[in-house]
């Protein structure tokens, strides 16, 4: 009786010992959204209309436009409009400091752009600036578990089609002139919701009707220095449940909770071809064949 006792409990010591050195302390993961950021000096969605108006030529452009993880430095941004100014590629904006920077890391995200003494130029206005801004610059932050936040500044004076202009964050701004058009500006446009920002340093609605090179009309929008940002989702803590401790059974038939071969629970492990119990289970066969071994020699010895 003491050697059977003996093979069960070594087959119960293997069997609870799998599990719990499983067990242990709640460990820290990152999820697969990693956070979002992007950057841009300018960006136009304009619409040009050559003098007949038979055709319309969008200029829709991105300049030193970056995502993360990125960063970009250009001081002369061009582009090129066919049917305009024979086809030539004219300077959209030309800036002392033009930057960009997109970063993202494990718990944030963050996009950011700075203009310096720029000018921007649309197609008809080959001498006047659409605008000129003495320093603008956008941030948009985005932390795990805190709330996003987005900056815009514009420092200096501003100058639209050749006029100075002061602008308010109580509104729109507009500005016409005769025989040249109409711009309506916003000023450090700012959005943040649970997990984004973006921020624009300047937004303009442009209305322009040169008669020049050929272009009649100019429609659509312009925005400068813009950034933004989404969080990275916050690490999800797995706590693992701790493992109560196991001993040796001195049950009186301890061998009856045992399956027997080809009961539904073997159906089950064959179906799924294995489970996170079948290492276990099969160092548990091995103590039992061990022990069993071990019996029958000190049976041997003792009948000898």
């Amino acid at each position: 009786m003491s050697a059977r006792r003996f093979a069960v409990t070594a087959a119960a010591t293997v069997l609870a010992a799998g599990p719990a050195a499983l067990a242990g302390a709640g460990s820290a993961h990152a999820t697969d959204d990693h956070g979002r950021a992007s950057a841009v000096v300018l960006r136009t969605g304009l619409d040009v209309s050559l003098l007949d108006k038979t055709v319309n030529v969008p200029l829709t452009v991105s300049l030193n436009e970056v995502r993360a993880p990125r960063s970009a430095e250009k001081t002369a941004l061009t582009a090129q409009l066919d049917g305009v100014d024979h086809g030539r590629p004219f300077s959209v904006l030309r800036a002392d400091v033009a930057t960009t920077e997109a970063t993202v890391s494990a718990g944030k995200a963050e996009g950011s752009t700075r203009l310096a003494h720029a000018a921007v130029h649309v197609p008809g206005l080959p001498l006047l600036s659409l605008i000129e801004v003495q320093d603008v610059t956008s941030k948009a932050t985005c932390e795990a578990g805190k709330k996003p936040v987005a900056t815009a500044n514009l420092l200096g004076s501003v100058k639209v089609l050749g006029k100075k202009v002061t602008l308010t964050t109580g509104g729109p701004t507009n500005v016409k002139v005769p025989g040249v058009g109409e711009v309506r500006l916003d000023l450090s446009k700012t959005e943040t919701t649970s997990r984004t920002a973006a921020a624009s340093a300047l937004e303009l609605k442009v209305s322009i009707n040169p008669l020049k090179l050929n272009v009649a009309e100019v429609e659509g929008t312009l925005t400068l220095a813009k950034a933004t940002c989404e969080s990275p989702a916050a690490p999800v803590a797995q706590e693992a449940a701790p493992a109560s401790p196991a001993g040796p059974s001195e049950a009186s038939d301890p061998v009856a909770e045992a399956t027997p071969q080809g009961a539904p629970a073997s159906e089950g492990l064959a179906e799924t071809g294995g489970s996170s119990m079948t290492p276990y289970l099969a160092g548990g066969a091995v103590a039992l064949l061990a022990a069993g071994g071990g019996a029958v020699v000190l049976s041997r010895r003792r009948r000898g």
